[in-house]
C-alpha cells in the first residue's frame, strides 16, 4: 500500500498544482471573486492532503496497520468529495454542491485521527 499511496499523493499533488495554475491564469477573470476564492480553497485542501498521502505512504512503512491504510483512503475520498465539490461549485454555480462538501471535510478529519491512532498504537 505504501507504493500506492505514494503514487496517489504524487499524482494528486500534480493535479492540485495544475488546477491552481489553471485557476490563476484561466479563471481569475472569468469567475466572481467569491467563486474564485471557493476554487482556491479546494486547491489548498487538495495540496495539503496530497502531501498527507505521502505521509501515509511513509507511515505505512514504519507502522503498518489498518488505521494508517484507512487514513490514506479517507484522504483520497476527502479530496474527491471536498475539493471536487468546491471545484464544481465554483465552475457551475450549483450551490447544492456545498451541501456535500462537509462530507469530504469529515473524511479529512477522520483520516487525521486514524493516522494519529495508527502511529500511536
Amino acid at each position: 500500500m505504501e507504493r500506492f499511496f505514494f503514487i496517489a499523493g504524487s499524482v494528486s499533488a500534480f493535479l492540485a498544482v495544475l488546477l491552481g495554475a489553471f485557476a490563476a491564469h484561466g479563471l481569475k477573470t472569468r469567475l466572481s471573486p467569491e467563486m474564485f476564492n471557493i476554487f482556491e480553497v479546494g486547491v489548498r485542501y487538495h495540496i495539503y492532503h496530497a502531501l498527507a498521502l505521502l505521509a501515509v505512504s511513509w507511515a505505512s512503512t514504519r507502522w503498518p496497520n489498518g488505521s494508517v491504510v484507512a487514513a490514506g483512503w479517507l484522504f483520497l475520498a476527502g479530496t474527491v468529495i471536498f475539493s471536487g465539490s468546491l471545484y464544481l461549485l465554483s465552475l457551475t454555480g450549483m450551490r447544492w454542491l456545498g451541501a456535500i462538501t462537509p462530507i469530504g471535510g469529515a473524511a479529512f478529519l477522520l483520516g487525521w485521527l486514524l493516522l494519529a491512532w495508527g502511529v500511536w498504537r
